[in-house]
């Protein structure tokens, strides 16, 4: 056995064997050709035999972002799509959307229009406005006083929301590319799951990756498990995103898995190449993509677990300056991981993590199933993991 699997091993039977320990995790590295390790640990649903395995379905969450801006940039290659025209031009429905400047002495919401219009180039960077209730005390108040539904509803009024600030004035994670997906579907005049199956998913062999789920997909579902108190878990058997949702959501519908994910993490490293030589995006497209976005100054910040069951304050290598890209994290400097500075990266609620090196030509996918969010176990495991990559394959 190499000495990099021995390695990614070792990290994996510690995070299903230790205490706290993950339910089941799935792990793959790959470099520009092939995936170099793959494995797998623990179970699909803790306490019920079935071996969690890298073709184990996951809901994936904003590991979903990704995707959904790369069909923004295949329509912007068509010509189809101007990333600074206002957005209501392709999705209209954005266009009546006001910014939230606090609430009146009766509660209210106080609203106004914004200064500007919305772009997609806002909405690929986070800086529209949006923000998301588990991370943000002014959404999580629209929530609970006002009823707000929550994204995981996958409805137009989960995302017909105020805005926080005047479009480009401030980065803030939220729903900007579950936006960015009406825009997909305004242009094509298609839904978007059958845009990224047609564009993204078909071409690199993507088999095991919708917005709802197939019976073979359901025959290899895990579920997601709450971290309780005393650090155990218990699995929600009862918690699903719609099978058949109002609006396909680009910024975290997806069901898919490890083994999926990471050929289109190697399309990425490869400037836009699938398997078979065809054109995902072209190489000038992914420089471009791959660039910092965000106004000059900005950076991203750290996200506030404002509600504690579904994150913990999360931020990736604290006191390091990260940028936004078309749709990724820029780490500004090298990470302690190994990972250089400006590879691209980003996670997904359910504790699922990657990261995408073009200059080292390597990359790699983390899928546990766990509520909260950046969970220690889970996210240290991640980068026990990433860390062995670059100390063992370079």
């Amino acid at each position: 056995m190499s000495k990099l699997s021995t390695a990614l091993d070792g990290v994996l039977d510690g995070v299903v064997t230790g205490s706290p320990r993950v339910p089941g995790v799935a792990a793959i590295a790959t470099n520009r050709d092939e995936n170099i390790y793959e494995g797998a640990r623990g179970e699909r649903v803790l306490g019920g035999g079935e071996a969690f395995t890298t073709d184990t379905v996951c809901a994936i969450f904003s590991t979903t972002k990704a995707i959904g801006g790369t069909a923004c940039l295949q329509l912007v290659e068509e010509g189809k799509l101007d990333l600074d025209a206002p957005a209501k031009t392709y999705a209209p429905r954005i266009g009546a959307l006001k910014v939230i400047e606090g609430f009146d002495a009766n509660g209210q919401p106080k609203l106004r229009p914004p200064k500007r219009d919305i772009t997609t180039r806002h909405l690929l960077t986070h800086t529209a406005g949006f923000a998301y209730d588990f991370f943000n005390e002014t959404y999580t108040k629209l929530a609970d006083d006002h009823g707000q539904p929550s994204v995981i509803t996958a409805t137009w009024d989960s995302i017909e929301t105020p805005l926080l600030f005047d479009p480009g004035e401030a980065w803030e994670y939220g729903t900007n590319i579950d936006w960015a997906g009406m825009v997909v579907e305004g242009i094509t005049g298609k839904r978007l799951g059958d845009v990224f199956a047609e564009r993204i998913f078909g071409p690199l062999g993507m088999t095991s990756t919708s917005f709802s789920m197939t019976p073979d997909m359901r025959s290899r579902l895990s579920r997601i498990h709450a971290r309780t108190a005393d650090g155990g878990l218990d699995p929600m058997a009862d918690f699903e995103l719609p099978p058949e949702p109002e609006v396909h959501m680009a910024g975290h519908g997806l069901y898919g898995t490890a083994d999926d994910y990471v050929k289109f993490i190697r399309m990425w490293l490869n400037d836009g190449k699938g398997p078979d030589g065809q054109r995902i995006l072209k190489p000038e497209t992914v420089e471009m993509a791959c660039r910092n976005h965000l106004p000059e100054g900005m950076n991203i910040k750290m996200l506030p677990g404002v509600n504690p069951a579904l994150s913990n304050d999360a931020e990736f290598f604290p006191g390091m300056p990260k940028t936004w890209a078309l749709s990724f994290m820029i780490n500004e400097e090298q990470a302690p991981t190994g990972r250089p500075a400006g590879a691209l990266a980003w996670a997904g609620l359910a504790n699922l993590y990657y990261w995408i090196d073009r200059k080292n030509g390597l990359g790699g996918y983390w899928a546990t199933q766990i509520f909260p969010f950046a969970d220690a176990t889970s996210v240290g495991g991640y980068f026990d993991f990433e860390k062995a990559v670059y100390d063992n394959a370079l």
